[in-house]
């Protein structure tokens, strides 16, 4: 189905790899989840974490936004979105 997981995260926890970030990153919509932590698996980099209550983060100091989180959840409950909106939308809450 996927190919090999990595299971541990790559050398970016030494070095923060965000900034090579795509111009998208994931948005974790927190409606349909059913807790599957297949997000979790397939991240690359290890970057995305389980809270309370099955709420899904990611550390944006290392996610790269290859959207595989966004492309392997069965819910869509995962999406990615453009960095220009999300500072868009910062910017309108100030």
């Amino acid at each position: 189905m996927f190919g090999p997981l990595i299971s541990k995260p790559g050398s970016s926890r030494k070095n923060k790899t965000g900034s090579w970030r795509t111009e998208v990153r994931p948005k974790f919509l927190q409606k349909n989840c059913i807790g599957c932590k297949i997000c979790m698996l397939i991240c690359p980099e290890g970057c995305i974490s389980e809270g309370e209550n099955k709420v899904f983060t990611c550390d944006f100091l290392f996610c790269k936004g290859c959207g595989l989180c966004a492309q392997v959840c069965p819910k869509k409950d995962v999406i990615m979105e453009k960095e220009d909106a999300i500072q868009e939308k910062s910017r309108d809450k100030k």
